[in-house]
């Protein structure tokens, strides 16, 4: 078997006709026979590039509106013989097939039929058929064929044919093992849509495919590899136009996407800083920037290195704000260019631009590696309203009461559990995560808000005549009176205790409101 195999005979059909004329040209240029299809046959000879369609080459037409062109063995098997097997070279000649050394295929673009809303019909014929039976083909055959299924790899075959005069068997095994990928992926979204199509969200066999962004300086630590992948479907880190600032991390990609999705919660402007994947001050306000000062009033201290979400185009007050402390990324759906000035003073801060926000009650699967496997689950995308809760206490909650109680459970749903936010007006001024037992938290958080108002010069803490959240029920009354202690005059958690007639007791018994939502929001 010869190392480097010259390129006699090449089959290009594309759909993606980006490079595809002057890639093809070189080819011609040396001495390249080129067969081709339809639109990128007639592309090349609009160019004035030699070609020769597939029909002519192989003496039988394109049948079925185009369904059957290159599935035929004068094609399949110029691709699958073995140059160094005597009996295919004799069947070859028996038969009349012609070598053939490269195939450029890139498929129908069923991603993108599927992402703009087609009919079924039109979803199902943009499913190729022809295309990855050739590029299957040719990567089996590496040994004597070159594959490639994407326009960014032109460049490595014309500077291999200009530097050797034909391609390396490394070369064509690093195209075969991308091809395969390429074709794996193609089948895993059509598998994906089909399930959903038949609404079943937990197929027998479930496929995930993803598309390299970057490869990571290192992962959570510096002795860790890590990788950066995106998938098509979701506003966020992954459709995210770096504008400026250092490469990202793993950790900061991984805190940014909770940052985003915790302030894709709300409606009106809201930001949220998360630090460690969790928020340390999340705010609601009629101006950005004064959603800025009350969620960094929660926190004071967390916040420098952080990462900064909004929900709103960013303008030059908040940026303001923002860039005033140390900050590791700034996410948002956009930014107008006088925000923009102010954060390229910042040359090392990251900023994200999205182009919209997600739906945070969006479909989709969520995953988590678990040895020798991976558990799926449906993304948390539960709201509850006011209409949803049930108040269990003597005491109704205000409006105000209520419309802070909503919100704090709300940015629950975003924090570690055990998870307890206090919010007062519209902001978290106490957020208790990540502890063993739920009392720990409300402590936690209290705590934390008392440093806060000293920090301010406050005279009082900032839970006083604050409401509580809480992401799971109250397993004992002892953190609803920790939470009491704090200041708070209402509770919001999902009940569903044993003892949840004692909790409610010791609520009566302090004249607090408290209302049932019946669903959790644990978040490990």
């Amino acid at each position: 078997m010869t190392d480097i195999v010259p390129i006699r005979r090449a089959l290009i059909s594309v759909s993606d006709k980006t490079g595809l004329v002057p890639f093809a040209r070189v080819l011609a240029d040396q001495g390249v026979e080129i067969l081709s299809t339809g639109g990128s046959a007639k592309a090349l000879r609009d160019a004035g590039v030699p070609v020769k369609e597939v029909s002519d080459h192989t003496g039988f037409p394109e049948i079925m509106d185009g369904r059957v062109k290159t599935l035929v063995p004068q094609i399949h098997g110029g691709i699958l013989a073995r140059r160094d097997v005597p009996a295919h070279i004799a069947q070859m000649r028996a038969h009349g097939i012609a070598p053939i050394d490269l195939v450029a295929v890139n498929l129908y673009p069923f991603e993108a039929t599927v992402a703009k809303g087609a009919p079924f019909d039109d979803c199902v014929e943009n499913i190729d058929i022809g295309g990855p039976a050739l590029i299957r083909a040719a990567a089996k055959n590496h040994d004597f064929v070159t594959v490639l299924t994407d326009p960014d790899q032109y460049g490595d075959v014309l500077d291999a044919l200009g530097a050797k005069g034909g391609t390396d068997l490394a070369l064509r095994r690093r195209l075969a093992g991308q091809a395969y990928a390429r074709t794996a992926a193609y089948d895993s979204a059509i598998a994906i849509w089909f399930d959903g199509q038949r609404q079943d969200v937990f197929p027998g066999r479930l496929t995930v495919s993803g598309t390299l962004r970057q490869t990571l300086r290192y992962g959570e630590n510096p002795h860790q590899a890590a990788a950066f992948y995106g998938s098509a479907g979701r506003l966020g880190v992954a459709s995210a136009v770096q504008i400026q600032g250092k490469e990202l991390s793993y950790n900061n990609l991984n805190d940014t996407d909770a940052a985003f999705e915790c302030v894709s919660e709300f409606d009106a402007p809201a930001i949220a800083i998360i630090k460690h994947a969790t928020p340390c001050g999340v705010a609601t306000a009629v101006r950005l920037a004064d959603a800025w000062d009350a969620a960094f009033r929660c926190d004071p201290v967390s916040p420098y290195g952080g990462i900064v979400a909004v929900n709103r185009t960013l303008d030059a007050a908040s940026a303001e704000r923002i860039s005033a402390i140390f900050t590791e990324v700034i996410i948002a759906p956009d930014a107008d260019d006088a925000a923009k000035a102010v954060l390229a003073r910042k040359k090392n801060l990251r900023v994200l631009l999205t182009g919209g926000m997600p739906d945070p009650a969006s479909a989709g699967l969520t995953f988590r590696s678990v040895s020798g496997g991976f558990l799926a689950q449906t993304r948390d995308g539960g709201r509850i309203g006011a209409g949803d809760v049930r108040v269990v206490t003597r005491r109704t909650p205000t409006d105000a009461e209520m419309a802070d109680l909503l919100f704090a459970f709300r940015v629950c749903k975003h924090v570690k559990s055990n998870a307890i936010v206090y919010a007062k007006a519209g902001a978290t001024v106490g957020i208790g995560c990540g502890q063993p037992n739920r009392v720990d938290s409300v402590r936690i958080a209290a705590w934390k808000a008392e440093e806060a108002a000293k920090a301010a010069g406050l005279p009082d803490r900032l839970t006083l005549g604050s409401v509580v959240a809480s992401d799971a029920f109250f397993p004992f009354a002892d953190g609803l009176e920790a939470a009491v202690a704090a200041g708070a005059t209402a509770v919001i958690q999902p009940g569903g205790s044993i003892r949840d007639a004692e909790v409610i007791a010791a609520a009566d018994a302090a004249g607090l409101a408290m209302v049932f939502t019946g669903m959790r929001h644990f978040r490990h």
